[in-house]
């Protein structure tokens, strides 16, 4: 296994458990009576908003509804897509 291959698997990896903590995060803004300064809430909030905060800033709520973590799971997808295929290329 060379480094670019190693490095590639790393952040397709990285990048797949960020998706699930997106999703989490995503799944807990449903609910108001999370509190976001709670430990387990804030270790959360610290490592996702910063990457959703600049989609937020493209895309304003609309109606109350926040469509910015749809264009920004999009986006990572997209990501973890092209790290695949450059895994496979180098395989």
């Amino acid at each position: 296994m060379n480094a670019i291959q190693l490095l590639a698997d790393t952040l397709s990896t990285f990048v797949s458990i960020y998706l699930v903590l997106m999703f989490v995060r995503i799944l807990l803004s449903w609910f108001p009576n999370v509190n976001w300064y709670d430990p387990p809430f804030s270790i959360l909030s610290q490592l996702t908003d910063p990457y959703l905060n600049l989609f937020r800033s493209l895309i304003p709520p609309l109606g109350g509804i926040d469509f910015s973590p749809i264009i920004a799971i999009f986006v990572l997808q997209i990501a973890a897509g092209f790290l695949t295929q450059l895994l496979n290329g180098i395989a």
